[in-house]
């Protein structure tokens, strides 16, 4: 079901906390949010739809990735990028790296692995920092 964007700053940098398979209904949340909203958003995390659970969704091309409990495994390659956000207003310059490899749980509650580069990459990297309460 689709969303409302949270938008509240202090929910926002509030670190998130482990998903279990009972938060296996975020997935469809965010899938229906996100392309409620694929005008102006390539990703959403869950503290952006007013879950503190680990979960995030990012567009790999024309493919939504969800991602449980993901974590940033290895990255190369520095460099800055302007990124805004839905839940912010404008946009910021933040240092992302063109290369990650991520660990995560998919919907069936596999461990997998994705090594992400380019565009994708940074999507997934913006996301990860709101599980951490990181803001642009």
């Amino acid at each position: 079901m689709q969303q409302a964007i949270v938008k509240d700053i202090l929910f926002l940098q509030q670190k998130s906390v482990p998903a279990t398979k009972a938060d296996l209904f975020l997935a469809q949340d965010l899938q229906d949010t996100l392309l409620a909203h694929r005008e102006s958003c390539v990703g959403l995390a869950a503290n952006m739809i007013g879950s503190q659970k680990r979960v995030i969704i990012f567009m790999y091309g024309m493919v939504p990735v969800i991602m449980f409990n993901p974590i940033l495994k290895r990255k190369s390659s520095p460099y800055q990028a302007e990124e805004s956000c839905l839940s912010l207003v404008g946009s910021c310059l933040t240092t992302r790296y063109k290369e990650i490899m991520v660990e995560y749980l998919d919907q069936n509650w596999q461990k997998q692995t994705l090594t992400l580069k380019d565009f994708p990459a940074q999507i997934c990297q913006h996301e990860l920092d709101h599980l951490e309460g990181i803001l642009i």
